[in-house]
């Protein structure tokens, strides 16, 4: 509450104790409980007039326009790329014949630099307990 730790409400209680009185101080809470509930009725309604004049101006229209442009399934891109072809996939993309071949050529050199190094690994693995003793 108002950045206020529990040692400095205390210090402000005692304070209004005995500058206030005890007679009176229940009336001074009182009063500052229905200030504070004035204060948050009144923060309410402005809120609710803000918004209400929103929604008059169109700015939850604008907002749901911007949020489906943003959005490619509500903003229908996804009808537009299968409608095109575009969509990914190997049932409906098929590679031209020289990106197949490059394909499997990268496929096949991967593989072989794979199985290299894995024999390179288990080289070394064997190797290194020799190594150490």
């Amino acid at each position: 509450m108002f950045g206020l730790g529990m040692s400095e409400m205390v210090v402000i209680g005692i304070v209004a104790l005995i500058v206030i009185g005890p007679k009176d101080l229940p009336g001074l809470f009182r009063t500052m409980g229905q200030f504070t509930g004035k204060a948050r009725a009144m923060a309410r309604e402005f809120s609710r007039a803000m918004d209400a004049a929103a929604d008059e101006a169109g700015v939850k229209d604008i907002s749901k326009t911007i949020n489906a442009a943003a959005n490619p399934k509500q903003f229908g891109v996804d009808k537009i790329k299968e409608a095109t072809g575009m969509t990914k996939g190997p049932a409906t993309q098929a590679l031209s014949e020289e990106r197949q071949a490059a394909k499997e050529k990268m496929s096949e050199a991967m593989a072989k630099a794979a199985v290299e190094r894995k024999a390179r690994e288990e080289e070394a693995m064997v190797s290194k307990p020799e190594a150490d003793t």
